[in-house]
């Protein structure tokens, strides 16, 4: 066989790359509105492809929302009803806040607790970023 044919056959069987480029997906979130109530129901998947305690994420949610809730199994129940896009803004400011490393924009960081304060700790480039608390 010639370098040519070699080659073509080499590219064959190279893999094609994924189509979003990303490996950091997030599932959206599934809200179902319950008379005054609403309940995410994919809370501990959306918890776990963060990579965060979900004690945390319900933490700031409910912050964010300026409500009470519960964790009642997978689902997050919380008082007053909210659309999914609220929801889904609430979840990207946390990304941006507590999730993806200001210096390389990755998602491979780590929450550290020093004295009284937190940090986001990058395992990609190694920084260290103060986060505000919960």
């Amino acid at each position: 066989m010639d370098y040519e044919k070699l080659l073509e056959r080499g590219l064959e069987k190279v893999p094609k790359k994924a189509e979003s480029g990303s490996r950091f997906v997030v599932p959206k979130p599934e809200i179902q509105i319950a008379g005054a109530r609403t309940i995410i129901i994919n809370f501990l998947d959306i918890a776990s492809a963060l990579r965060r305690d979900p004690k945390h994420l319900l933490k700031f949610l409910l912050k964010e929302l300026a409500t009470k809730g519960s964790l009642e199994k997978k689902r997050l129940v919380v008082l007053g009803n909210f659309s999914s896009n609220m929801i889904q803004s609430k979840i990207d400011i946390y990304i941006k806040n507590y999730i993806k490393c200001p210096e390389c924009n990755r998602p491979d960081t780590h929450i550290v607790k020093q004295g009284r304060f937190e940090f986001l700790k990058c395992d990609a480039c190694g920084a260290r970023h103060v986060i505000p608390k919960v």
